[in-house]
């Protein structure tokens, strides 16, 4: 395409005006294109911050939904570690953690789709003494919570609630028959009006159209979610889903420049994935849109060394 037809058209798409036919000329786009485009939307939109964000699988395994990607579903035979919820000391030692290797967030998560009143009281009094002592910005993902529970949450010193909505509404049930896609959209809703931050997002690469991740990101967009972390699936033995072929490192880029196109000025994560999937290719992530990463570690998966993360955020740094 003559290099004035082809900027002609970029400019022809607003991002204000984003719709299905505009997001279709840009999946057609050569991939080196697009990334320019999307990281231009970072820089005018983000600028140049990165959040960092560290986890804590603080309840895992057996869990009674039956998502066909997750290594912690009691349906599934796979090595991970099984115990209950942790004390208030041990979540407020991986809170520290979290803060001596740089996070500026700290996520609490708990495998199942809710907890009891109890589990909530206990993870709200961790929090409450982790925004004292540790000084760190407070997330939880803790499946689905009512207003009550939530606003619990919030002024024990919660900032953020995590939640995702995984994939489209079309291939969620695909994926999850154990609860409704709505389930997911009414805590987030009720996140919001309790007045917390949301992080919603989901996964990619399970099988999924590009015409799901699209569907994705624009129910993100039209909830007015804060921040969405990208997760690539990698295929887990025991689960479901251990044969899925995986997505390829250009695919996994394209989703994120298309979702920073789309989603403007949120935050952009990459998450589970990106060690394994993108390989030498993570940089590339953060040109494409990214904004954000997770570190320290995931649910099941061990991450790499803090050392090798930090010499990356330098380089995006550097290229930015």
């Amino acid at each position: 395409m003559n290099k004035k037809i082809r900027e002609k058209n970029m400019r022809s798409i607003s991002i204000e005006e984003v719709n299905k036919d505009s997001i279709n000329f840009l999946l057609n786009l050569p991939l080196i294109e697009l990334i320019y485009r999307a990281n231009a939307v970072r820089k005018r939109k983000i600028g140049d911050r990165i959040e960092l964000c560290s986890i804590m699988n603080a309840k895992s395994g057996v869990c009674r939904e039956d998502c066909k990607f997750c290594a912690q579903s009691g349906r599934h035979s796979t090595d991970i570690s099984v115990y209950p919820l942790k004390n208030k000391d041990e979540i407020l030692k991986a809170a520290q953690r979290a803060k001596d290797i740089g996070a500026e967030r700290f996520d609490i998560v708990t495998s199942g789709n809710t907890l009891t009143n109890t589990e909530v009281k206990i993870i709200a009094d961790a929090i409450s003494d982790i925004r004292k002592k540790v000084c760190i910005n407070m997330c939880a993902s803790l499946g689905k919570l009512d207003e009550k529970s939530l606003l619990l949450l919030k002024n024990s010193g919660l900032s953020r609630y995590h939640h995702n909505i995984e994939t489209s509404e079309n291939y969620f049930p695909k994926i999850v028959t154990t609860h409704s896609f709505k389930d997911r959209i009414d805590t987030i809703k009720a996140a919001k009006k309790v007045g917390l931050q949301v992080c919603s997002g989901g996964i990619i690469g399970m099988g999924e159209t590009w015409s799901d991740r699209i569907d994705m990101a624009l129910t993100l967009k039209e909830l007015s979610v804060d921040s969405v972390p990208i997760n690539i699936l990698v295929p887990v033995k025991g689960t479901l889903k251990e044969s899925q072929k995986t997505l390829s490192s250009a695919d996994a880029i394209r989703t994120i420049a298309i979702f920073r196109i789309i989603l403007e000025d949120k935050i952009i994560k990459i998450a589970a994935g990106r060690e394994s999937i993108l390989k030498d290719f993570q940089a590339m992530a953060f040109m494409a849109g990214a904004n954000g990463m997770l570190i320290g570690g995931y649910l099941t998966i061990k991450s790499r060394d803090i050392k090798e993360d930090w010499r990356l955020i330098e380089e995006i740094k550097n290229t930015w």
